[in-house]
C-alpha cells in the first residue's frame, strides 16, 4: 500500500508541479551546465516531496513507529526534509549564492543531529586489528568501532551536506539522479527489511515509490527537472536513511560511489583551477561522457547498472573487508576514467 500510494501520487503530482512551474515561471531555460532545448519546468522536486508525503503518510496510518528512538529519528527525517525543499524552492526562485545554499543545508543536518540521526558507529573491517584501539577517538567492542561524539557529529554534518552536494551536482542528465536514487532507496528498504526493523522500510520504499512515478517524466527526453528542491530532498534522504540502520553506510558508499568520487574529484580539480567549489560545470563525468557523443540514454542507463552491481554487492557480500576493497577498486577505476578523460581533452 505504501508503494502503490506513492507511486500513484507521483504519477498524479508530477504533471502538476509542471504546470505549477510554468504558472510561478520557475522553468530552466537552456545554458550554462544544460544543453536542453526549449523551457523546461523545474520544480519536478516538489512533487517527488509530495508523493514521498503521501508513502508516509500511510506509513504512520498502517505501521507507526513503537520503538521511541525510531519515532523521533525518522520525525527528524520528515522535517529535515520539508526545511530543505523549502530551501531549494527559494534557490529554485532565486538562484540563491553557495553561502546560502550551503547554510540551508547545514540547517538539515543540524536537525537531523537534533533528533539524534548520527554516525556514531560502524562495522571493523579489519576483525582483529588493533589499529582504531591505538586511537583514541575510537572505541573497539566486538566488531563495532565507536566514535568519539564530537567526531561523529563532524563526520554526520559532513556526511549530509556532502551527499546533498553529490546529488545536486549528479543532476546534470534527465533521468540520473533520480534514478540512481530509486535504486539506492530500494536497496535501503530491502537492507532494513533483512533487520528485522518494522517502519523504517518504509520510508526508503515511499521515496522508491515517489521515485518510480516521477521517472517516466524526468526520463531522456526530460519533460520536467528535480530542481534544487528535488536534488537537496534526494541528497537529505539518501544521507539520513543510510544512518537509520546499521551497515546501510556501506550500501550508501557503494551504490553511490560513483557521483561521491566524481564530487569529491571536480572541488579538488576547481580549487587547483582557482574556481569555486560550488559553482556547477560541465566538468562531471556524466557531462564529459555527453560531450564526447555517448547518448543521453547510455550514460544513465549505465550508471543504473553500476548502482544496481554494486548495491547487490552491498547487501549480498557479508565480509566489510571485501567492500572496502571493492569500493577502493571502483574508486581508482572512477579516479582513471576522469584522468584519462581531463587528459585527453588537455591534449
Amino acid at each position: 500500500m505504501v508503494a502503490l500510494g506513492s507511486v500513484l501520487a507521483g504519477l498524479i503530482f508530477t504533471p502538476l508541479a509542471g504546470r505549477l512551474s510554468f504558472c510561478l515561471g520557475i522553468v530552466a531555460q537552456p545554458g550554462g551546465r544544460r544543453r536542453h532545448t526549449g523551457s523546461i519546468p523545474k520544480l519536478g522536486g516538489l512533487a517527488v516531496f509530495a508523493a514521498w508525503l503521501v508513502g508516509i503518510g500511510l506509513t504512520y496510518w498502517l505501521l507507526p513507529p513503537a520503538n521511541p528512538a525510531d519515532a523521533l529519528r525518522l520525525r527528524g527525517v520528515v522535517f529535515g526534509s520539508l526545511v530543505v525543499v523549502v530551501g531549494g524552492l527559494l534557490d529554485d526562485r532565486y538562484d540563491l549564492p553557495p553561502v546560502a545554499q550551503l547554510l540551508i543545508q547545514l540547517a538539515g543536518a543540524l536537525i537531523a543531529i537534533l533528533h539524534i540521526i548520527f554516525i556514531e558507529v560502524f562495522t571493523n573491517p579489519l576483525p582483529g586489528n588493533t589499529l582504531w584501539e591505538s586511537i583514541p577517538l575510537f572505541q573497539v567492542e566486538g566488531t563495532l568501532v565507536w566514535i568519539w561524539r564530537p567526531l561523529a557529529l563532524f563526520f554526520t554534518v559532513f556526511w549530509i551536506m556532502g551527499m546533498i552536494n553529490a546529488i545536486n551536482f549528479l543532476d546534470g542528465l534527465d533521468g540520473l539522479a533520480a534514478g540512481v536514487c530509486l535504486i539506492a532507496s530500494a536497496f535501503f528498504a530491502y537492507h532494513s527489511y533483512n533487520l528485522a526493523q518494522e517502519t523504517v522500510p518504509l520510508f526508503p520504499l515511499a521515496l522508491a515509490g515517489a521515485l518510480l512515478g516521477f521517472l517516466p517524466f524526468n526520463f531522456s527526453p526530460a519533460r520536467i527537472f528535480l530542481g534544487s528542491a528535488g536534488a537537496y530532498f534526494l541528497g537529505y534522504q539518501m544521507a539520513t536513511l543510510s544512518i537509520l540502520s546499521p551497515a546501510k553506510l556501506s550500501t550508501a558508499l557503494l551504490v553511490m560511489a560513483v557521483p561521491i568520487i566524481d564530487v569529491a574529484w571536480q572541488i579538488v580539480s576547481r580549487i587547483r583551477h582557482g574556481k569555486h567549489p560550488m559553482r556547477g560545470d560541465r566538468g562531471h563525468l556524466h557531462f564529459r561522457l555527453s560531450d564526447r557523443g555517448l547518448p543521453t540514454s547510455r550514460i544513465v542507463l549505465g550508471y543504473y547498472a553500476v548502482a544496481i552491481l554494486f548495491g547487490l554487492i552491498a547487501v549480498l557480500v557479508a565480509s566489510p573487508l571485501m567492500k572496502v576493497a571493492l569500493l577502493i577498486g571502483l574508486s581508482a577505476g572512477v579516479v582513471a576514467l576522469l584522468m584519462r578523460l581531463s587528459r585527453n581533452e588537455e591534449s
